[in-house]
């Protein structure tokens, strides 16, 4: 089973992080890293990417917006990882162990 991580949308001082379409352009940055993806080009840049992937979505948990992250990325593209935990870092948000039940879990599901 994968482990996940909810990158939560409301900084550790608890004001909501900015601009509000943030989860979906964090997510939209990373669509490219998914099954098949390879550091050579063969999948990625030059060719067309439909929807987010699998391993960053985002989703609002309680009326917050949230991006969750499954930590195989790390292992498809280790650069991706190290993005992902700076982009956290850097804006100050709280980057959580998440806990999804995999049977049914749907992201465009997952409204509140």
């Amino acid at each position: 089973m994968a482990e996940l991580f909810l990158i939560e949308g409301r900084t550790n001082a608890g004001k909501p992080f900015r601009p509000s379409d943030w989860a979906e352009r964090l997510a939209g940055v990373l669509s490219v890293y998914r099954p098949g993806y390879r550091a050579n080009g063969s999948v990625g840049f030059g060719q067309a990417i439909s929807g987010y992937s699998p391993y960053a979505q985002p989703v609002v948990v309680a009326g917050l917006k949230c991006v969750v992250i499954d930590t195989r990325i790390k292992v498809l593209e280790p650069m991706a990882w190290e993005f992902i935990c700076g982009f956290a870092r850097d804006n100050d948000l709280p980057m959580v162990a998440a806990c999804l039940l995999e049977q049914g879990y749907s992201p465009s599901l997952t409204t509140s």
